[in-house]
């Protein structure tokens, strides 16, 4: 070989160059299915994006959702939040139950961010997570309050109105509701939890336990735009029953 000459260099093959690129493909991919599942205005699709960006760069460091989810998230975490404002579209006061990494508290406060009224509060315990949604809010600008307690105590110190309580991948439903059944019953508030292919068991085991002789509720389970086998369980009407004479 003459002197001064490199041998050629190889091409990367066109396999090898196509899984790298898959990644940022299937990010791609799952956000246009979520936003075809879910249309949103432009205004919120910008603030969906900086809150996004957050999420994926706080996650490098800190763990708010699952890895495997990553490429997914659109589908998975963004959408699966939004189909619930549909279901309360006259809703401006939002209460979201271990808020954790957002979802759906923060995704909905950046759905209804241009509509007058509305405030969502994200209640976390979890010191990194809440400071995680302080800084989720300040980027998106959306109208939210992060409270960094325990359901418990949010639901015996809140005392303002609320039109909707919502949670998701918090707690087994039974557990969820003896926890937040005095805020539901108090604010008069619907309550619309995401739950998976087991809604209709946790539903049961929820009527058939020993709180449910404190309160009446009326419960519907709704399908998930996002799940084929998943539930929205929808409660109405929560009170506390009247001692009996």
């Amino acid at each position: 070989m003459p002197r001064g000459r490199r041998p050629p260099r190889h091409r990367e093959s066109t396999s090898s160059a196509r899984t790298a690129q898959d990644p940022p493909l299937a990010g791609a991919a799952d956000r246009a299915h979520a936003l075809k599942l879910t249309p949103v205005s432009r205004e919120t699709l910008e603030r969906l994006d900086r809150f996004v960006g957050l999420l994926l760069t706080w996650q490098r460091t800190t763990h708010l959702i699952a890895p495997s989810t990553v490429l997914h998230l659109w589908t998975r975490h963004i959408a699966d939040s939004l189909q619930l404002v549909d279901m309360a579209p006259d809703a401006h006061v939002w209460v979201d139950l271990g808020a954790g990494a957002g979802f759906p508290g923060l995704v909905i406060a950046c759905a209804l961010a241009g509509r007058p009224g509305v405030r969502v509060h994200l209640i976390e315990s979890n010191r990194k997570k809440a400071a995680f949604l302080r800084e989720a809010q300040r980027v998106t600008a959306v109208p939210a309050a992060v409270h960094a307690m325990r359901i418990e105590e949010f639901a015996a110190s809140f005392e303002g109105p609320a039109d909707v309580v919502t949670a998701r991948a918090v707690a087994p439903l039974n557990s969820l509701l003896d926890k937040c059944f005095p805020l539901l019953g108090k604010s008069g508030a619907m309550g619309l939890f995401p739950k998976g292919q087991n809604a209709e068991l946790e539903l049961r085991d929820v009527r058939e336990s020993p709180m449910m002789r404190a309160w009446t509720m009326n419960a519907t389970l709704l399908p998930s735009r996002t799940d084929p086998a998943g539930r929205i369980v929808l409660i109405r009407d929560v009170e506390r029953r009247k001692p009996t004479p």
